[in-house]
């Protein structure tokens, strides 16, 4: 006999409570076996995949006001949309726009993006792709696809990953743009850019990013948003955008998770 369609959703409903007490048993257990932790400190927490409330309030989350192709903050609250600091004025970013979700200090912020590109915490990239998704909402909301920065093969090999890859995976999860990591090629292996001054920056990355012939009808006329872990004098920002936009993208804009600010 064919169940009526209120027993049907009845049984449906009976299924959902077991699977959720089944998977709230098995939460408690994971619990027990691994405690939640701070993502920075290690700390005990409330949850998994969290920070503790004195790491919290050591992050330096970047919200408006702040220039809007730059993404980096104004010291005083200037009540004036669309505003642009005289750093993007004197020199222009090659790239549209570029935010970022927290000042990369020498706290919680720092320690995660080393624990994610030198220590291979790869459970870390996705609360940090959630934020920068958050972060980026504007310009993921205008964007076709995702482009990650990359390595270069040799660097790749040697690190086993790419973090930025990794970032670009997880927020593309959370905003349902598609990932491309196949638009955008490190062609010149450089130096780290660690140390060097920003016109040394911009030498050192000068032509190591190439479109590939065979990628530029997939990007032609699309809007990227090209992610790194961290954005510093924009030179590799730069590189990259000047490639994709030589490729035949029709704009760039950059997101990162934290970026260098040297003045409030």
């Amino acid at each position: 006999m064919v169940p009526s369609l209120r027993e049907a959703f009845r049984n449906q409903t009976r299924v959902a409570q077991a699977a959720a007490a089944l998977h709230a048993v098995g939460a408690r257990a994971l619990d027990i076996l691994y405690p939640p932790a701070c993502l920075a400190c290690r700390k005990g927490t409330a949850a998994h995949h969290a920070l503790c409330p004195d790491c919290w309030g050591q992050m330096g989350f970047i919200e408006r006001p702040y220039c809007e192709r730059l993404g980096t903050p104004f010291a005083q609250d200037l009540r004036t949309p669309g505003l642009i600091s005289p750093e993007a004025m004197a020199d222009p970013p090659v790239f549209g726009r570029a935010r970022a979700v927290v000042r990369y200090d020498d706290g919680p912020a720092r320690r995660l993006v080393h624990r994610l590109k030198y220590s291979d915490r790869l459970e870390l990239a996705r609360p940090m792709g959630v934020w920068m998704a958050r972060a980026g909402a504007e310009l993921l909301g205008e964007a076709d696809l995702i482009v990650p920065v990359p390595l270069h093969r040799f660097r790749l090999i040697s690190r086993r990953f790419n973090q930025a890859a990794t970032l670009a995976h997880c927020v593309s999860e959370a905003c349902a743009v598609p990932v491309d990591t196949q638009s955008l090629a490190r062609v010149k292996q450089t130096p780290p850019q660690v140390g060097l001054s920003r016109p040394q920056r911009a030498g050192n990355v000068q032509g190591a990013f190439h479109v590939p012939d065979e990628a530029k009808p997939k990007i032609y006329g699309t809007r990227i948003v090209l992610i790194d872990d961290v954005l510093t004098s924009g030179a590799t920002a730069n590189a990259a955008s000047r490639a994709l936009l030589r490729g035949g993208a029709k704009s760039v804009d950059v997101l990162v998770f934290a970026r260098v600010v040297t003045s409030a």
